[in-house]
């Protein structure tokens, strides 16, 4: 595969990433996201660089529609069937409350009550049946069902992660009543303990995927009749990618897409730039994106909470989000403070500036007010947009200057400081509060305005140094490209050690991997390799918590027990010899590893600094304009170096360099910005 497209459908644009290997060329593009037909940004981005879907030999795509439709409850009309006695479970939850403070909000479960039924079955927590399953009960729902009209079914039975025969069984009999429902069981989607977290994830799975697969068989389509014959590639939230039909299969591992791959990308060049402890940092039209990437691996997690009591428990790249990018909305609150987000603007009608019809100034506006966005910059190649800077001079005069008493140049400079203030929290949320010193990170800063504010965002934290990638707006797309395939397989365990027969233990664990390389040589996409990883979630009798260690290729050898104990000892720097171990659950990754990107390909700048000079304009630094040189990102050579003030321009974002900082270009063509001593 040699034409590599890369496509991130974010809440505000779509991005595009095309890399013709054999020709040693790149192409990027950005549009504005459309979010009633997704597919029209994506051939708008597509067109922007005459780019056919003939010519493509790879379509990745990275994308928000599983997050918005769980956020908007625009899924399937689902019913759920659970063991007598647990109908409320993903409504009762785990006792939180939506806010900390007063006894107020509100609850939507995916599944409201009245589509919820109980049947009589029962199995204890070693599978075991205490009660057979009710046949003619779940024949009696299911013909309740058909009345109701339901799309999907969802099925949760107790402990069936250790024995899924009633799951199964009731699965049958429904399709049997109805062979166009989609029926899911909750032991096949995640076969692990905890009721509420399986019954959610289950119930996310079946909520998303009539959408999901409805959207991916009208994309292919489309790109079929455009010329594109192979199968669509999508990005999964824990950073790899699957096939079309594997998302239909398990639409809820699309929840972080878009930013999993910006996160994968991040640690893609910053481990060949030589960085190998970053932080993330993606800010978008809509939110900003931070995760922490010790040692060149990003923190995972296997727990997100998309909404109010709605757990989702699949693999993710551990993401965290403020809503604070350039469209975020800036505003004087009834108290007389002035707040920055988490509303945004989006695509539409977007940032004032963009003349689609906003009034409410936000971030962006902020930027071009102060100079630090070129007005006259088109946004997303020829065909694009300029941004009326006096549309936006009036909006935030009108709506935060004169409320507050301020200049608007003073206004706009209190937005930006807002906004910065935000995310410097999210960075120091992942990084000093988890015991991480910033100073020992690399920022690696992308996204649309990520590179506006990186200089700041540095200072702000005490973050070392700071890389921008040579295509920081579209690495999103960019990591959708070169993600590895990779799938995660979870399996309860739940026995002490001297309980486990290691002969059944090593036979699980070969099938699992038998099962993932299966997978993957279904899936047909193209690997160099295929690697395996092995964890198990471990923990003292008794103990509410694990902890995950990883375990050894060889299983012949290994010591389960011993492994454990020198992983509790450095966690806590202590052992409980006295008590016995339990291994509560196996968890496996197989990667496909692919064909690595070449940075090289974009690399072809030559002449001086002077040569990248393309003039001056004045940019609002510290309370006052100065007159500050702006360079052309494409025209910087290795070895380069900027002092701030200074701008640099290219054609999917901007850059600037603060006073106080200085900029260089290395042998990849990243910037890396750094304080002056």
């Amino acid at each position: 595969m040699t034409k590599l497209l890369g496509i991130d459908i974010g809440g505000t644009f779509t991005d595009l990433f095309f890399i013709d290997e054999k020709k040693g060329t790149v192409q990027i593009a950005k549009s504005s996201t459309t979010k009633l037909r997704l597919s029209e940004g994506l051939f708008s981005a597509m067109a922007n660089i005459d780019l056919e879907a003939k010519d493509v030999d790879q379509f990745i795509h990275g994308t928000t529609i599983a997050t918005n439709a769980l956020i908007e409850r625009k899924g399937a009309v689902c019913a759920m069937i659970v063991t007598e006695g647990f109908r409320d479970v993903i409504e009762l939850g785990r006792r939180d409350r939506p806010h900390p403070y007063g006894m107020y909000g509100m609850q939507a479960p995916l599944i409201p009550r009245d589509l919820r039924y109980e049947v009589n079955e029962r199995l204890n927590a070693r599978g075991e049946v205490v009660q057979a399953l009710d046949v003619d009960q779940v024949k009696k729902i299911g013909k309740i069902l058909l009345e109701q009209g339901v799309e999907a079914v969802v099925i949760g039975f107790l402990h069936s992660y250790a024995n899924p025969t009633h799951e199964h069984l009731a699965k049958t009999i429904l399709q049997e009543i109805n062979p166009n429902w989609i029926v899911n069981t909750s032991s096949d989607l995640l076969p692990e303990y905890f009721e509420f977290e399986r019954f959610s994830t289950a119930a996310i799975h079946t909520f998303l995927q009539p959408m999901v697969q409805r959207y991916v068989k009208d994309l292919k389509i489309e790109l079929e009749s455009a010329g594109y014959k192979r199968d669509v590639l999508f990005v999964q939230s824990n950073g790899g990618i699957m096939s079309s039909s594997t998302a239909c299969d398990r639409p809820a591992n699309l929840a972080l897409s878009g930013p999993a791959a910006g996160v994968t990308a991040a640690s893609y060049l910053a481990d060949l730039a030589g960085y190998k402890n970053v932080i993330s940092a993606d800010m978008g039209g809509t939110s900003f994106d931070v995760c922490l990437i010790p040692d060149g691996q990003p923190n995972t997690t296997q727990d997100a909470l998309i909404d109010f009591r709605m757990p989702l428990r699949v693999a993710m790249i551990e993401v965290n989000t403020v809503g604070a990018g350039g469209g975020s909305i800036a505003q004087v609150d009834p108290g007389g403070i002035l707040q920055v987000g988490p509303e945004s603007a989006g695509a539409f009608p977007g940032p004032v500036a963009y003349g689609r019809g906003g009034v409410k100034p936000t971030v962006t506006d902020a930027n071009l007010v102060l100079g630090r966005i070129n007005p006259d910059f088109v946004l997303g190649g020829s065909g694009g947009m300029t941004m009326n800077k006096q549309a936006a001079y009036d909006a935030i005069s009108k709506h935060i200057a004169q409320p507050l008493g301020l200049t608007v140049e003073n206004a706009a400079y209190a937005i930006i400081q807002i906004a910065n203030s935000n995310m410097s929290g999210r960075i120091r949320l992942v990084s000093v509060e988890r015991g991480f010193d910033p100073r020992d990170f690399t920022l690696v800063a992308f996204g649309g305005a990520g590179p506006l504010h990186a200089a700041a965002l540095m200072r702000d934290v005490g973050v070392g140094n700071c890389l921008i990638p040579f295509y920081p707006g579209v690495l999103c797309a960019l990591g959708s490209a070169a993600a590895d395939v990779r799938h995660n397989f979870v399996q309860t365990i739940m026995r002490n050690i001297k309980e486990i027969n290691f002969t059944e233990f090593k036979e699980t664990i070969a099938s699992i991997i038998k099962e993932g390389q299966e997978l993957i040589q279904h899936e047909s996409i193209p690997v160099n390799s295929i690697s395996v990883l092995i964890e198990a979630d471990m923990a003292y009798v008794g103990q509410r918590h694990n902890i995950r260690v990883s375990l050894p290729a060889n299983l012949e050898f290994i010591n389960l027990k011993k492994i454990f104990k020198e992983a509790y000892q450095r966690e806590y720097s202590k052992s409980l010899d006295h008590l016995e171990t339990r291994l509560t659950t196996l968890r496996i990754t197989v990667i496909g590893v692919r064909p690595k990107i070449n940075a090289s390909n974009w690399l072809n700048a030559t002449g001086t600094i002077e040569s990248a000079l393309r003039g001056h304009r004045p940019v609002y630094f510290d309370g006052q304009f100065h007159d500050t040189p702006l360079y052309t990102r494409s025209k910087l050579k290795e070895g380069s170096v900027l002092k701030g003030p200074a701008i640099v321009e290219q054609e999917d974002c901007t850059t600037v360099i603060e006073q106080g900082f200085i900029a260089r270009v290395d042998h990849l063509g990243n910037l890396i910005l750094e304080m002056q001593k």
